[in-house]
């Protein structure tokens, strides 16, 4: 059969050079992985992404805030109860402090069940005089730095299928039996800051928390959200075999829909406008998240939405900014300005964790817990000067208590850093530190809410008394 024959509307792509693709050695084993994929049972539902793209239209109009995290890169060996286990439980441990914090629903999107590839800066890697292609993530090829090992596989395009299928059966349990539930994680976040360096920082919202818990209960309130929750899951689309693969027409509307993820999002390296992956994005049917770096300009952003969002639809598109602490100040205001003055309505987020990240003098990169906050209280000052959302954060985590990120309430030195590095790719935040990150994030929330609050006052106030005879 020949590619024209396979081509269809979310196969236009393989017209767009593509970046950041891997050199897989036999054309006939991908061919054969891919018709495998195209056989399988979607992952999500076209409902939910749906569902998902509702839930951010209320973000980008200010009626709600996103959380999204997870690892950097997922590892096969990492599809443990345990370890989806743990993870869920800090992201609903987070969203439960930001959710009172802000008064406005909290939309908890993982970087979970598909992040199982990376883009590189080179394409191979010299070890003492041999080079072997680069790891780019375990779809891909093995950490191991063997050529057996970094020989890209397509057979690995089936084995992320089958994990992520796990890890969304193990995230929907979670969430729905009762592992969620509000009362629980709010004795978590209570247990977090009874044992936190810095705990009386955070106790009196916490006890702000347990007031409102305890006045619900008195009351007879029992909503059903108190107990279960909603996480949806995302992924950096970047492998378009395998994302085209997963492309499914959905029943109800004859839309095509991506159904590996409810949200993907295309990455600072691949956002080339004539690329394949703005291409694959604009064909289909999801929530569209696109990173946008300090290189960026208004007139890329204006593109990019006339490319993916020419309809201006709350909730399509959503611009992850990850500017570092040190440009996000200077570069974001004229974006958000822009972009607001054309009519546009992306959801804006942001991604303080990949513009701060920098090498240790071990040779581990890391990243600064005190940059990463910084970066986020950036964001929060642009949109607040310029009167506009700051719709979320994304950020790269872990459950586990790892030693990857410098700083923080209880703090990872330097020299630390080399204990639980367990990373298969970028430095993540651990759960101490994830939820540091909430509860400052939720004070950089009251604080903007509190300073808005005058003037909403004196926009709602009704004018003075007119004479009737006026």
């Amino acid at each position: 059969m020949t590619l024209a024959q396979h081509v269809t509307a979310a196969d236009s792509w393989r017209f767009r050079p593509a970046a950041q693709q891997p050199a897989w050695p036999d054309p006939h084993r991908l061919r054969a992985a891919v018709d495998d994929l195209s056989s399988y049972p979607p992952l999500v539902f076209a409902g939910e992404c749906d569902r998902l793209r509702d839930r951010l239209a209320a973000v980008a109009r200010g009626e709600a805030f996103v959380l999204q995290g997870g690892d950097c890169a997922e590892t096969f060996d990492a599809v443990t109860a345990g370890q989806v286990r743990d993870k869920v439980r800090t992201l609903l441990q987070m969203a439960a402090v930001l959710t009172y914090a802000s008064s406005v629903p909290v939309v908890k999107i993982g970087r979970i069940a598909g992040q199982y590839s990376k883009p590189r800066s080179k394409p191979t890697e010299t070890r003492d005089g041999v080079e072997l292609p680069v790891y780019r993530g375990d779809a891909v090829n093995g950490l191991a730095f063997t050529p057996e090992a970094r020989t890209p596989d397509p057979e690995r395009l089936k084995r992320m299928y089958h994990a992520s299928a796990t890890t969304l059966n193990l995230i929907r349990a979670f969430t729905t039996g009762g592992y969620a539930d509000l009362r629980q994680v709010h004795e978590w976040n209570r247990d977090f800051v009874a044992g936190s360096p810095v705990g009386e920082r955070y106790e009196r919202l916490a006890r702000d928390i347990d007031d409102a818990l305890t006045f619900l209960e008195a009351c007879g309130a029992d909503p059903s959200a108190f107990h279960s929750s909603e996480i949806f899951a995302s992924h950096e689309a970047l492998l378009l075999d395998y994302e085209a693969a997963l492309t499914r027409n959905d029943a109800r509307t004859g839309q095509p829909y991506d159904v590996s993820a409810h949200m993907i999002w295309i990455g600072e390296r691949t956002r080339q406008l004539d690329g394949a992956h703005v291409e694959f994005a604009s064909q289909v049917r999801n929530p569209i998240g696109v990173k946008l770096g300090p290189t960026t300009t208004a007139d890329d952003a204006l593109a990019l939405i006339d490319r993916i969002d020419p309809q201006r639809e709350p909730g399509r598109l959503t611009f992850i900014t990850r500017m570092g602490a040190g440009a996000i100040r200077d570069i974001l205001p004229e974006l958000v300005a822009k972009v607001t003055a054309e009519g546009a309505q992306p959801a804006w987020i942001c991604d303080p964790m990949h513009g701060n990240t920098f090498e240790a003098p071990s040779g581990h990169k890391t990243r600064s817990f005190d940059d990463v906050l910084d970066e986020v209280r950036g964001f929060f000052e642009v949109h607040h000067a310029l009167g506009t959302h700051p719709g979320g954060i994304h950020i790269e985590l872990t459950g586990d208590d790892v030693t990857e990120c410098v700083g923080g309430g209880a703090p990872v030195t330097l020299t630390d850093l080399e204990q639980r590095y367990e990373s298969a790719c970028d430095p993540r935040l651990n759960r101490k530190q994830s939820l540091d990150l909430a509860f400052q994030v939720a004070e950089l929330y009251r604080e903007r809410e509190r300073t808005l609050a005058p003037a909403r006052a004196t926009a709602g106030r009704a004018p003075a008394a007119v004479p009737a005879a006026a």
